[in-house]
């Protein structure tokens, strides 16, 4: 209870400063301003930078840029927790949302020595925790030392029931169900880990079709939306 006491401390004297709550605004606004331009540019399907491809950064973002509605998803997850960042009642929510995304871009430009965000993304990410911090009040309760806070909120022992939930278990058992068969017979066709394994889809060794998106996966090395749009036209 001491560090839960300390921490709650140092939070409400925080909170009482006017000028660190400009500061947080100012956090706010300017972790927006860096996500909307990139995330949009990810949602319209345009490459990051112009960055050759024999470079260490290049090379990846070559690579992100050709993953398909992965990359549109990155965009959109970009774009979405900017917005929450600038609502004042989501503001928690969007610093969830971008911590993980920032803290991967900072830990890969340094990785890279990437000079366009070797900078830019630790203060980045220091400026999304320090929002986190000014609401450490709303997500307090998960952190083990004020785990008696939140067990106090839970119904005692003795009101728990030990009626089988039939019914969730179902839904657990069709979800699973669901994701299997998305994943067997949703695509027409999938690149597999192997040449080999590409080519079992085939339905015999004149699918000239699906034995041409095998060698341009796995022999030409292309990306798997080129050779999805070579596959679709043949």
């Amino acid at each position: 209870m001491k560090t839960a006491t300390t921490l709650n401390k140092i939070h409400y004297q925080a909170r009482q400063n006017i000028w660190l709550g400009y500061f947080a605004i100012f956090c706010r606004i300017a972790l927006a301003a860096g996500f909307i331009p990139s995330g949009m540019q990810k949602v319209l399907g345009e490459r990051f930078t112009v960055l050759a491809v024999n470079h260490p950064m290049g090379n990846f973002l070559e690579a992100f840029h050709h993953t398909g509605y992965y990359y549109t998803f990155v965009g959109i997850m970009q774009v979405l927790a900017a917005i929450l960042l600038l609502i004042p009642r989501t503001i928690t929510v969007g610093a969830f949302i971008y911590l993980p995304i920032i803290l991967n871009i900072c830990i890969l430009s340094l990785a890279v020595r990437f000079d366009g965000s070797q900078i830019t993304s630790p203060l980045m990410l220091l400026a999304v925790l320090y929002l986190l911090c000014w609401d450490y009040h709303k997500f307090k309760n998960i952190f083990p030392f004020n785990h008696t806070v939140s067990r106090a909120q839970l119904p005692p022992k003795e009101k728990r029931t030990r009626k089988f939930p039939i019914k969730f278990f179902i839904g657990v058992f069709a979800v699973v169900v669901s994701v299997i068969l998305h994943t067997e017979f949703f695509y027409e066709i999938l690149p597999r880990n192997t040449i080999s394994d590409c080519a079992k889809q085939c339905t015999s060794e004149n699918d000239t079709p699906c034995i041409d998106f095998c060698e341009c996966i796995h022999k030409e090395g292309k990306s798997l939306e080129k050779c999805l749009e070579e596959f679709r036209n043949k």
